[in-house]
């Protein structure tokens, strides 16, 4: 499936990782949003539960291992080009994880930086577009969680 220029919506899964009141952010190294920060995520493969998705994405994405996937909030994600064109299209599904043991991150290959990030200071982050309009709504859930 083709996801710049796609025939349909591609299906992803975000995961919330939260630890001592900070968001776990990963910085995008591949388009689209390339150098935005967002959370650990990725596309969910053909068979895969969206719960197994995003337990294996945090893992690949982070080296975390995480469980316990609750879900949060459904993300439409539409980038139009200059001639109106849908560019990209993802449907993303974000999920709460609890992180079994919070060892050592470690980037994955599609990740440029991964960062512990207070959720005061998280807005203060170029943030992708669907990352931070998730976050506004949400933010109050995730701090009181």
């Amino acid at each position: 499936m083709k996801r710049l220029y796609p025939d349909q919506p591609i299906v992803g899964v975000g995961a919330v990782i939260i630890c001592e009141d900070k968001i776990l952010l990963e910085k995008r190294k591949n388009e689209p949003s390339r150098g935005k920060w967002t959370i650990p995520g990725g596309l969910v493969e053909l068979g895969e539960s969206l719960e197994s998705a995003v337990v294996r994405e945090a893992r690949e994405e982070t080296s975390l291992e995480v469980a316990n996937p609750r879900l949060l909030d459904v993300v439409d994600n539409v980038d139009l080009d200059e001639c109106g064109k849908v560019k990209y299209h993802f449907v993303i599904v974000d999920y709460l994880v609890t992180a079994k043991c919070v060892g050592a991150l470690k980037a994955a290959s599609d990740a440029e930086d991964l960062k512990w990030v207070p959720f005061n200071e998280v807005e203060a982050y170029d943030l992708t577009r669907s990352f931070r309009a998730f976050f506004k709504r949400n933010r109050r859930q995730l701090k009181n969680r």
